[in-house]
C-alpha cells in the first residue's frame, strides 16, 4: 500500500441542501483516488470539537448521492461560534493531523472556516446553500432542487386556487435572499412577487393592483412571498377583507429543502467536490470554489468576503412586466 499523502476532513454546516450528499461523495472518492485519507465529520463544526470523525472508504459513500440531506448531518455549534471554540477545533484538528478541511455549507459556515484559517487550518469551501446568497458564485448547491420543488408545489396551487377563484399567498425560504421567490415569480407565472430586497411594505398598493387585476378579469392570482418578507397569514387575511376575494396563504418551509436532488446539483455537486480534492492536491489554500460565466474557479476566501450580490434588476422587472396586466 502507499504512503498516503496526508488527511483531509470534510463537514457539512449550516442549513441542509439537495445534492451536499453528491459532494461528500466525490470528495472523499477522488481523495481516495490522488492518495489521501479522508475523514467524514459528523454534525458540522461541532463534530470537530466532539472528534466525530471516521475515515471514509469508497463502500461508505455508495447509495447516497440520490438522496437529500446530508448523511453527515449537520448541527449548530453554540461553543465553536465563540473565538475560543475555533481555536480549539483547529488545534484539535492539528493534533489529528488533518491538514485539511472541506468545509460544506453557506456564508456562515464559510465565516468559521476563514477564522479556522487564521489558526493555520487550511480550507477549502463548496457553497451548499438553498438561498443561492453567497456572492462571488452564480450557483450554489442545492438551490435547483428547491426551486423546482416550490415551483411544483405553486403549479398545484394554482390549480385549486383557479377553482376556487381564490388570491393564493405562498410564502417560500429565502430568509435575507429572495432568489427562490423570483425564481418562482417567473417559472410560476405569479401575479405578485415580494422579496427583501426590494419589498416598500407598502400594502395598499399590493391590495389595489390586486383589486385591478380582478376588475380586468382574473379570476385567480399568485402572490409569491419571501421567507424574508413573511406575514404570509396576516397579508392573506388584509387582502381577503379589503378586496373581498377569498384568499389562502401557504407556507412551503422546510419541504423546499428535502427530497431527491435533481441532475444539475448532483452533477455540479460532484465536480465541485472533486475540484476540492484537485486543490489540495497542487498546493491551493484556503480558497473557495465556486460557479461563474460557465464553469468551476475558485476564489481566495478572503477575497471572496468583500464581494456582494443583489438582485438580478432585468430578472426582476421581467418578473414585473410578465406577471402585470397594467
Amino acid at each position: 500500500m502507499s504512503e498516503s499523502k496526508g488527511k483531509i476532513a470534510v463537514l457539512t454546516s449550516g442549513g441542509d441542501a439537495p445534492g451536499m450528499n453528491a459532494a461528500i461523495r466525490a470528495v472523499v472518492r477522488t481523495g481516495i483516488t490522488r492518495g489521501y485519507e479522508v475523514y467524514g465529520v459528523r454534525h458540522g463544526y461541532n463534530g470537530i470539537l466532539k472528534r466525530e470523525m471516521k475515515l471514509m472508504q469508497y463502500e461508505d459513500v455508495s447509495e447516497k448521492l440520490q438522496h437529500g440531506g446530508t448523511f453527515l448531518f449537520t448541527a449548530r455549534s453554540a461553543e465553536f461560534y465563540e473565538i475560543e471554540g475555533k481555536k480549539k477545533a483547529a488545534a484539535i484538528c492539528k493534533e489529528l493531523g488533518i491538514e485539511s478541511l472541506i468545509v460544506i455549507g453557506g456564508d456562515g459556515s464559510f465565516s468559521g472556516a476563514k477564522v479556522l484559517s487564521t489558526f493555520g487550518v487550511n480550507i477549502i469551501g463548496i457553497p451548499g446553500t438553498i438561498d443561492l446568497d453567497i456572492a462571488y458564485t452564480d450557483y450554489t448547491i442545492g438551490f435547483d432542487t428547491a426551486v423546482n420543488t416550490a415551483m411544483e408545489a405553486i403549479d398545484r396551487l394554482r390549480e385549486t386556487s383557479n377553482s376556487h377563484e381564490r388570491c393564493s399567498v405562498v410564502e417560500v425560504m429565502g430568509r435575507s435572499a429572495g432568489y427562490i421567490a423570483l425564481w418562482c415569480g417567473i417559472a410560476n407565472g405569479a401575479e405578485e412577487i415580494l422579496l427583501p430586497e426590494k419589498y416598500n411594505n407598502n400594502i395598499d398598493q399590493l391590495v389595489a393592483r390586486i383589486k385591478r387585476n380582478r376588475e380586468k378579469g382574473m379570476t385567480h392570482q399568485v402572490i409569491v412571498n419571501a421567507e424574508g418578507v413573511g406575514h404570509s397569514e396576516e397579508l392573506a387575511e388584509r387582502i381577503e377583507k379589503e378586496t373581498g376575494i377569498e384568499t389562502r396563504a401557504t407556507i412551503l418551509g422546510h419541504l423546499q429543502r428535502g427530497g431527491s436532488p435533481t441532475a444539475r446539483d448532483r452533477v455540479y455537486a460532484s465536480m465541485m467536490g472533486a475540484y476540492a480534492i484537485d486543490l489540495i492536491d497542487r498546493g491551493s489554500k484556503n480558497r473557495l470554489i465556486g460557479y461563474k460565466d460557465g464553469k468551476l474557479y475558485d476564489v481566495d476566501v478572503e477575497e471572496a468576503f468583500k464581494m456582494t450580490k443583489g438582485i438580478d434588476e432585468y430578472e426582476y422587472e421581467i418578473a414585473r412586466l410578465l406577471g402585470s396586466r397594467d
